[in-house]
């Protein structure tokens, strides 16, 4: 079969967004290998194909084989996914890496599946993308394209037919009460007058009194369930010992809002203790922050893929804790949630994430992953670890220090940037670095070591002191360049692209290279836009960006 697929290919007139030849007759750079799998893979998905290919071995002109030599080993050939998934998007990585020969000469086809649903897919925290035959940078209009997929259809608003208001639990409907009431006070006189039908409507949890999936998911009674087969709408809590022993285990069903709370219950947030530096006093911590499990939970059940008919599971062990739900990570990336401190745009379940919110499960609109994050570093514990490999998103929260001297680190240096902490938290994990991240660490001496070995400095407090360098890598706010930007264009009524670039370019933090910037400044144009803030009264090409009078 491959040697069918390949003649296949090499009849083809040209290379095109999801076929690409390489010679690579002896070694190929890792780095551009990522780029073009990132690149095949979001084209493949904008083209609608399963896949596309990457083949070593051929002429990318005439598609004559010359062979190639590159991994003859078939050992490290199959390496190759591994160090591909690390870094990718939710670790995808080849469907398969085929060997055929074809007029004596060895000839390697990476077979590249196409990016899901909604999900662009970045290497090395950069998103790729074809122009006909050039590799470049993923364009915000691609990027609309590929996540408005996700947005496309929503499993949790859709309306169940025979349910009605009689298959709620009674009890749930007045905790939803009184959490709207709690949201939003304002409304509180006003709500005391709606009847169920009316509050339900008016929390976004049903449709013009139509029972909704989401409806049964939060407020369900628990004989309510076959209402929505085949999904499995539970929450799995198990105990582990230190060997990952079976100790305990509970399975909690319909309705959500309560069985949120009962998984709370269940995990044993014991007091954790600690020497504060410079003190012979302890310090003394609940081993974790009861926002962090709720939040977690909840985050699990907006988040699921309820068509894969998976339980959400929570496991405890020793001292961490591992939430698991099924379905892709769709923001791709946690670090870009993070660090960009945006609400998320696109949602798997919208509906579902939004009655939540307004019955106050969810705590804020989109910044929970951000304070998960923020409750570990006012600890000094290692920050919250995401695997978004699996088609699903497991996240483990720690409940004490890992690396005492990442925890002085926190405490003696509060200007450390968010991003600088997500790759220290790297360092203390032993996690693999990028090179930026080594380079960034160094240049700022907070590593010490040769690579992979790389630990904490132990003098960091010493050695940080440079407030104008730290300026200058940070950068500003990204309120100040999108306020820099529509007062530069009010001033002078339009500017181009390059008119843009000059104005930001070396106000942009130095770590970034001139493609990151490219590429930030494409995200800033981009928002302003999509807030109706300005519009582009050029080409695609020729952009001429003008305000939006209000």
């Amino acid at each position: 079969m491959n040697i069918h697929v390949l003649e296949t290919l090499l009849s083809l007139s040209s290379e095109n967004e999801v076929v690409e030849f390489k010679e690579a007759k002896n070694n190929y750079d890792f780095n551009k290998l990522g780029k073009y799998f990132s690149a095949i893979s979001n084209e493949a998905n904008l083209c609608g194909k399963p896949y596309g290919w990457l083949v070593f071995g051929v002429e990318d002109k005439k598609h004559t084989v010359v062979g190639t030599n590159y991994r003859s080993n078939r050992t490290d050939l199959d390496k190759l996914k591994g160090e591909i998934a690390s870094k990718t998007t939710n670790r995808i990585t080849f469907i398969e890496i085929h060997e055929v020969i074809k007029g004596g000469g060895r000839v390697l086809m990476f077979q590249i599946p196409a990016a899901p649903r909604g999900i662009p897919v970045s290497f090395d925290g950069h998103y790729y993308a074809r122009d006909g035959e050039e590799l470049v940078p993923l364009n915000l209009e691609k990027i609309e394209r590929i996540r408005a997929q996700a947005t496309q259809h929503d499993w949790s608003a859709a309306v169940v037919p025979d349910a009605t208001i009689e298959d709620l639990d009674e009890e749930a409907i007045t905790l939803a009460r009184r959490n709207y009431k709690s949201k939003f006070p304002d409304k509180a006189e006003e709500m005391d007058k709606w009847d169920d039908i009316t509050f339900l409507n008016k929390a976004k949890v049903t449709v013009k009194g139509k029972v909704t999936r989401t409806a049964i998911i939060l407020l369900g009674k628990d004989e309510s369930e076959h209402f929505l087969s085949p999904a499995d709408v539970k929450i799995r809590w198990k105990l582990v010992d230190k060997e990952n022993n079976d100790i305990d285990y509970d399975i909690f069903g319909l309705p959500l809002i309560f069985s949120v709370e009962k998984v709370f219950a269940k995990v044993r947030n014991i007091k954790y203790r600690y020497m504060q530096e410079g003190t012979i006093f302890p310090a003394e911590v609940s081993k974790y922050e009861p926002f962090s499990i709720r939040e977690a939970i909840n985050n699990c059940i907006a988040h699921q893929d309820y068509t894969k008919g998976a339980r959400v599971n929570v496991v405890e062990m020793e001292d961490q804790l591992v939430f698991t739900n099924y379905g892709s990570f769709i923001p791709g990336s946690v670090e870009k949630v993070v660090i960009e401190d945006a609400p998320e745009e696109f949602y798997r379940n919208k509906f579902l994430a939004t009655a939540m919110f307004n019955l106050k499960m969810v705590d804020t609109a989109g910044g929970g992953i951000k304070k998960i994050f923020n409750f570990q570093r006012e600890r000094y514990f290692p920050l919250p670890d995401y695997d978004l490999s699996d088609d699903k998103v497991k996240v483990s929260i720690s409940g004490k220090i890992l690396d005492m001297n990442y925890a002085r680190l926190l405490a003696q240096n509060k200007d450390l940037t968010v991003d600088e902490i997500i790759m220290l938290d790297k360092v203390q994990k032993k996690h693999s670095l990028s090179q930026h991240e080594e380079n960034h660490l160094k240049r700022r001496k907070l590593i010490e070591g040769r690579k992979p070995n790389y630990y904490i400095a132990l003098k960091v407090a010493q050695t940080i002191g440079q407030k104008a360098g730290y300026s200058k890598n940070k950068g500003f706010d990204k309120i100040y360049y999108l306020d820099l930007i529509e007062k530069s264009i009010k001033e002078h009524g339009s500017l181009v692209r390059n008119d843009i670039d000059e104005l930001l370019w070396n106000k942009l933090p130095e770590w970034m290279n001139d493609k990151q910037k490219k590429i930030k400044i494409n995200n800033l144009l981009g928002e302003l836009r999509r807030n109706d803030k300005i519009v582009n009264e050029g080409t695609f090409k020729m952009p001429r960006w003008v305000l939006i009078k209000p």
